[in-house]
């Protein structure tokens, strides 16, 4: 049984789909794939959505050939999906009406760097890890760090976030320009490599976080920023999550400089432990780390234990290693997957929520005692900086009983968000998950005019289909 029931699309004529196949595999040879097991690996694995597979996955390496693609799906009206790396969770890479999956993972180059300008042209299939394992000698990198190593243009295409967040932004405040492909074949770039403009509509916005609904984007001028002169970073162990999110409050309306502020609830911190052998007590806790020079970083360090001190937190374990740092985020990253140790062979539909910092303890609080009152095993972790916290809830998607209490849990879990001012996701996005939610968060009228931009670009609906917004 599957906890969610996709959209029903119709399916493209089986005629002209044989002929798009049939096309690129006598064009593009081994990069056009048919195998079930490729096509199932580019539709949904992560959470209990039902996959959804593509009929064929295509591997363009240069803007001409997602052009070529793209002109010959217009052409027969074949829907097409791009795809990154597969790392989303809400089913943006699931193919509800089959077609073409686009994987641009080939396109996976540094055009150029400009360090006297701080920023760098990608194409998008490069990851982040590589992109700043390119970088390294330049001094620069890139911030964004959504935990998985996410290719950049999905990480574009899904307004991503993450643990720096709180001091560098998320892509939408770091992304300069783009290179889109249109779904009828045309190539738009979205702006110059000039710090602002005031030339025209903010499309390089609009693309940012639309998903794939509106283009396929193969080219990316991103922001850079100076390696930290000083990195300090530790845990802090508080007596609740209430505490904790007070605690992170504070400081974040205080004005200290933090880099990183994550949440992890008890059970997460167990997690944690059993997947990643950290040994620490399993409290609610509070990832820090700060950058800048080695006196600054000091002080804002010393200035945190204080205010941690006053909301009953303590001791502050510093890691002063590099390696014993990099051990603490990774485990961090690991989150997701470390959820499934408190209960192996579950399934889950991780989610996030976002809320005013103001209201960020009281949703928190109000979702871990619903999470105790319903019985239900639902860790929670977040870049609380700015307000957003996530859940790895565990089922079993084969129990009913199960799937009912959990469908209800999130209903409440984003009706106290959207209560509290807050959004129904803050990071991972629409895709095909959260679509019933928009209803209640955003009014008809608004509605209407994101179906208008999408009807604008996508008159014919076989650009990432089913996503965002229904037709």
């Amino acid at each position: 049984m599957n906890a969610f029931s996709p959209v029903t699309l119709p399916k493209p004529d089986s005629a002209a789909l044989k002929t798009v196949v049939e096309t690129l595999s006598a064009r593009f040879g081994n990069r056009a794939v048919t195998s079930k097991a490729v096509r199932d690996q580019h539709a949904n694995t992560l959470t209990w959505l039902p996959v959804e597979a593509p009929d064929v996955v295509v591997y363009p390496q240069t803007t001409e050939e997602v052009v070529e693609i793209v002109k010959l799906c217009a052409a027969h009206k074949v829907p097409m999906v791009p795809f990154g790396t597969g790392t989303s969770f809400e089913g943006h890479t699931n193919a509800p009406a089959g077609g073409v999956s686009i994987d641009t993972s080939m396109m996976n180059k540094i055009i150029a760097v400009h360090p006297e300008d701080l920023d760098v042209v990608i194409e998008p299939g490069i990851t982040r890890k590589a992109l700043n394992e390119q970088l390294r000698d330049t001094g620069l990198f890139f911030p964004i760090d959504p935990g998985a190593d996410a290719s950049l243009g999905g990480m574009v295409s899904t307004r991503a976030s993450g643990t720096n967040a709180v001091r560098y932004g998320t892509m939408k405040d770091n992304v300069m320009a783009l290179k889109v492909v249109l779904p009828n074949g045309e190539v738009v770039t979205t702006a110059r490599r000039a710090k602002k403009s005031s030339a025209g509509y903010d499309l390089t916005r609009l693309f940012v976080g639309a998903e794939g609904t509106l283009g396929i984007i193969t080219e990316i001028t991103l922001k850079l920023y100076g390696i930290p002169e000083a990195i300090s970073g530790g845990i802090c162990p508080f007596p609740s999550v209430r505490a904790a999110c007070d605690a992170t409050i504070m400081t974040i309306q205080s004005g200290l400089p933090v880099a990183r502020i994550e949440l992890a609830d008890q059970m997460q911190v167990r997690a944690f432990n059993l997947h990643s052998k950290l040994g620490l007590e399993e409290k609610p806790m509070l990832f820090v780390e700060f950058h800048g020079t080695e006196a600054g970083v000091h002080e804002q360090s010393e200035r945190f234990g204080e205010i941690a001190k006053e909301f009953g937190g303590g001791p502050f374990q510093w890691a002063t290693k590099p390696e014993d740092r990099t051990k603490l985020w990774q485990a961090r990253h690991d989150a997701y997957w470390a959820a499934f140790a408190l209960r192996p062979g579950m399934k889950t539909i991780a989610t996030d929520v976002c809320v005013p910092i103001s209201r960020l303890a009281e949703c928190v609080e109000e979702t871990h005692e619903d999470i105790e009152k319903t019985g239900i095993l639902a860790p929670i972790v977040g870049h609380v900086g700015d307000g957003n916290f996530h859940l790895t809830p565990l089922v079993d998607p084969d129990n009913p009983d199960e799937v009912a209490v959990m469908k209800a849990f999130l209903e409440r879990l984003v009706e106290r968000a959207l209560k509290m001012e807050g959004t129904c996701t803050g990071e991972h996005g629409v895709g095909q998950a959260k679509m019933k939610y928009l209803l209640k968060e955003h009014p008809a009228a608004t509605l209407d005019a994101m179906r208008a931009i999408k009807h604008a670009f996508d008159p014919n609906n076989i650009m990432n289909p089913g996503k965002i917004v229904q037709f």
